[in-house]
């Protein structure tokens, strides 16, 4: 008789099958016929003479299941400490040995704070239940001021925002960015165990774009060859000037270029035409301009295999012209919730 796997049967079929098994070798039955008569194990019968031999017929009977309630397993109050630890704090901070939020990391921490093992899957239905995600961060330097920050969304923007509209100026995000022919984004299918090979040039070249982008969804770029230095950033300068036709705020990061003696000078001789407002120190995720440049870098340069780098230019001002015609993914880019406040 082929054996029966009884784990999964109710309690009362296991109890039934426990008992007649046992009266069968207590009546005289060799444990080995029980075995091919009532299709169970060698080992199951021998867990079942423990129990009657601790217990009795009693300790054969069969108890109803207790389905715990993932819940249950920490208190209310206990659960909010570990949603306050993952929203407030990273695990590293807590001297967790990860960096980010993964299952992993918030079962060390509930072991931690409170001595409770659970299984990730469990972590994986609390952290659902809590309303998590999971999700790709946006990296912020350590080196960022929060109060500088904090000034310039409450202080120093607002008043920007107020001086432009009076002039009637028009207020520009820019940035640069350096691109590489090997940069690669995206994933492939492949078989397991068998990391997928995608052909290419060995040669690595690179270039550079700069641009800025509105709240309207304009964009204005140039793609350049040479290093980003005081004349390059002139001359786009010049070409924004001249494409916008009023005044432009335009608000970049503390580029050394940006703060250069040469263009300080020119920006004095054209400061009815240009003003350079700048960011807070180490704060990219302040700039609409950012998620341009991941934008172009996910999908013009890392999903692309260019033979020459005049190939990937081409390819790059071609993927910025289309965007340049499309207001609505430009102003998508102001969506991001740590830009938000340039929308208006």
């Amino acid at each position: 008789m082929k054996k029966q796997d009884a784990r999964f049967f109710p309690p009362e079929a296991q109890e039934y099958i426990r008992l007649h098994v046992m009266k069968a070798v207590l009546g005289g039955m060799k444990q080995v016929e029980a075995v091919r008569v009532f299709g169970v194990s060698r080992a199951a019968i021998g867990k079942w003479m423990a129990a009657y031999r601790r217990g009795g017929f009693k300790a054969l009977q069969g108890r109803p299941r207790r389905r715990q309630r993932w819940e249950g397993c920490l208190k209310g109050w206990q659960a909010a400490q570990i949603v306050r630890a993952i929203t407030d704090r990273t695990p590293d901070q807590l001297k967790l040995p990860f960096v980010l939020w993964t299952r992993e990391a918030v079962a060390a921490l509930v072991e931690r704070r409170f001595g409770v093992r659970v299984s990730l899957m469990t972590i994986g239905r609390w952290l659902k239940r809590w309303g998590f995600t999971p999700q790709k961060p946006v990296r912020r330097a350590w080196e960022q001021n929060a109060q500088a920050v904090k000034r310039w969304l409450k202080v120093r923007y607002p008043r920007i925002r107020r001086e432009a509209l009076a002039e009637g100026a028009e207020i520009h995000w820019g940035d640069e960015m350096g691109l590489r022919s090997d940069h690669q984004a995206g994933t492939t299918y492949g078989r397991k165990g068998q990391t997928p090979v995608i052909p290419g040039t060995g040669q690595r070249w690179r270039f550079n774009t700069i641009s800025t982008v509105t709240n309207r969804g304009t964009l204005r770029f140039m793609v350049f060859k040479e290093g980003f230095d005081g004349d390059v950033f002139i001359k786009f300068l010049r070409r924004l000037v001249r494409s916008v036709g009023r005044r432009v705020y335009l608000i970049v990061d503390e580029h050394s270029v940006h703060k250069s003696a040469q263009v300080q000078w020119w920006l004095q001789r054209h400061r009815k035409q240009i003003r350079v407002i700048l960011l807070p120190t180490y704060s990219p995720d302040l700039n609409p301009g950012e998620f341009l440049n991941n934008d172009v870098k996910a999908n013009a340069v890392g999903r692309c295999r260019p033979s020459s780098r005049k190939e990937m230019m081409a390819g790059v001002r071609d993927y910025l012209r289309s965007t340049q015609m499309r207001p609505d993914i430009v102003k998508s880019y102001f969506h991001v919730p740590s830009v938000r406040y340039a929308m208006d």
